[in-house]
């Protein structure tokens, strides 16, 4: 692992696109969920101007049963595709959350997925398709993440915030930031270059008004970013094409599922290539991947490694993992190897397993949680409830009691 280099790491706001179409797949797995703990969701949305379309496949009792849609469920659906819309701010011209035109294409899951899913007899659930998932933690930040993305993140967030309270006024809810900082020893030392692209109201592009925006972009950046990092040499990159006053789906279409590498680790760890937003918990690529976060997580919490990166590995219907790997990328304080054994060990006592039943239920998923993780990364956020339980730090005494 080299110990001096420089990393970039980008976010995007919950008014870019295809961070308004992960909401609402998100807003439509938890719907389902909060009728059916059972309910299995595939829901696919693209956004573009003025009209959001959905598609997918589900199966939920009380909704949606032998091909018919329940009384008033339907108008449900479209109410939440407007609730999220317009809680994320999009009252233009170009996409409002009360005239845009909605069309809906969900159906039933298909017999022949749900036989290979469902348990039966002897057999049980099984995981909803082959892949590969990784989890990954690290100590460059509090949240245990990597610094370039936890950042990029934060000054996103402190951003919709200003915007919604009306501190910020002349902001859009459209906007992408992106850090980059120079390592040495393995350690962030140095903001070298900081990139916001806001959407902003009419005239924020010129004179005393577009001062006025950068100037709160840096100050934005200076109240996230860690003492030490900035300096007289760190460049930014405000607004660099100029005017930014059609954003959004107006601007650009949107689709579920193309922010993978914002929603997990910001290119700091491998990637299995599956989306999360829109699944229901059954679904590996969204479950695995918390699972294996949440044990990374807690080996690094624990001090048992600087950086942690898990793999595993399914195939559809077979519910037990096709493997398990453990690299701490030379940073550990024992074997790999002890560490798979010490994971599988920690799995199967306090979660049921690796299994998509097991992971399912000893994490809690089956609930409607899943809204708030489509914006602002699936990691590095703060366990509420029943938010955000594979961020929780609660392994640590077992991890260290299974290595002995």
């Amino acid at each position: 692992m080299r110990a001096n280099y420089l990393f970039t790491s980008e976010s995007v706001s919950e008014g870019h696109p295809d961070k308004v179409a992960d909401q609402i797949s998100d807003a439509i797995v938890d719907l389902f969920l909060s009728k059916d703990p059972e309910a299995r969701v595939a829901c696919e949305t693209l956004t573009t101007t003025q009209r959001v379309v959905l598609a997918g496949e589900i199966r939920c009792k009380g909704v949606y049963e032998n091909g018919e849609w329940a009384p008033g469920a339907l108008d449900e659906i479209e109410r939440t595709v407007r609730d999220v819309v317009r809680d994320i701010g999009y009252r233009q011209d170009g996409f409002d959350a009360d005239t845009l035109e909605f069309s809906n294409y969900l159906h039933g899951q298909s017999a022949h997925i749900a036989q290979g899913v469902d348990a039966a007899g002897n057999k049980d659930e099984g995981a909803g398709d082959q892949g590969i998932m990784f989890g990954f933690a690290c100590d460059e930040t509090p949240d245990l993440m990597p610094a370039t993305l936890d950042y990029s993140h934060k000054i996103l967030q402190r951003m919709a915030a200003d915007r919604k309270s009306g501190a910020a006024p002349f902001l859009e809810p459209d906007t992408k930031s992106q850090v980059t900082l120079r390592f040495e020893g393995g350690k962030p030392v140095a903001a070298t270059a900081i990139v916001v692209s806001t959407q902003h109201k009419a005239g924020y592009d010129q004179g005393a008004q577009e001062a006025e925006l950068k100037a709160y972009v840096k100050g934005v950046v200076a109240d996230v970013l860690p003492d030490g990092l900035l300096s007289d040499a760190t460049v930014y990159h405000i607004n660099p094409t100029g005017s930014f006053e059609i954003g959004g789906p107006d601007g650009d279409a949107g689709l579920t599922g193309r922010k993978i590498i914002v929603d997990t680790y910001g290119g700091a760890a491998p990637h299995g290539g599956g989306a999360f937003s829109g699944k229901d918990p059954t679904k590996v690529d969204r479950s695995a991947a918390y699972v294996t976060r949440y044990l990374a997580k807690n080996i690094v919490a624990a001090g048992l490694a600087r950086r942690c990166t898990i793999q595993v590995a399914y195939a559809i219907g077979v519910s037990e993992p096709l493997s398990l790997y453990v690299d701490t990328h030379g940073t550990g304080t024992v074997a790999d190897s002890a560490l798979e054994q010490a994971v599988a060990d920690v799995a199967r006592e306090r979660l049921g397993g690796l299994t998509p039943r097991g992971i399912r239920e000893g994490l809690g998923l089956n609930k409607p949680i899943y809204r708030c993780t489509a914006a602002y990364g699936h990691f590095g956020r703060t366990p509420d409830g029943d938010r955000f339980p594979w961020e929780k730090t609660d392994l640590i005494d077992a991890l260290k009691a299974a290595l002995g």
